[in-house]
């Protein structure tokens, strides 16, 4: 009688080209979603230009409020009033009273709104307030 022998199991190690790839497709991923998140543009408001200007760089402690022509807000991406902007304001200033904010206003848009807005970040005590700009072309 032939036995077969029996083989010994092959112990495979740690695979690293499956983890590669993984790790690869996940740096891609983060790249991306960072890309668009990091400007919140809003393209109903076109912002003025300045020979001196620019848009001023996004960091952790920001919110990017965008004033349009006719007054009304958007703050991430959804419109809101100026009563619930104050809310927020409020919350924004107890988390952190170096809190920033970055006011797009569009280049038409009265005054009396920026002034609004103003008015009301200071009210809760926030003082730092950004206004970007384009640079001519």
């Amino acid at each position: 009688m032939k036995f077969r022998r029996r083989s010994e199991p092959h112990v495979l190690g740690f695979q690293i080209a499956p983890m590669v790839d993984v790790l690869i497709v996940l740096l891609c991923f983060f790249i991306v979603t960072w890309n668009f998140a990091r400007k919140e543009m809003e393209l109903d408001v076109k912002v003025p230009t300045a020979e001196h200007g620019g848009d001023p760089s996004l960091d952790v402690n920001q919110t990017v409020l965008n004033l349009k022509e006719d007054g009304s807000l958007v703050m991430n991406t959804k419109p809101i009033t100026y009563e619930e902007l104050a809310v927020k304001m409020d919350e924004l200033a107890k988390i952190n009273p170096d809190y920033a904010i970055i006011l797009r206003g569009h280049e038409n848009v009265p005054y009396k709104y920026v002034a609004k807005v103003l008015d009301i970040c200071r009210g809760a005590n926030i003082w730092n307030v950004a206004f970007p700009v384009t640079k001519p072309e």
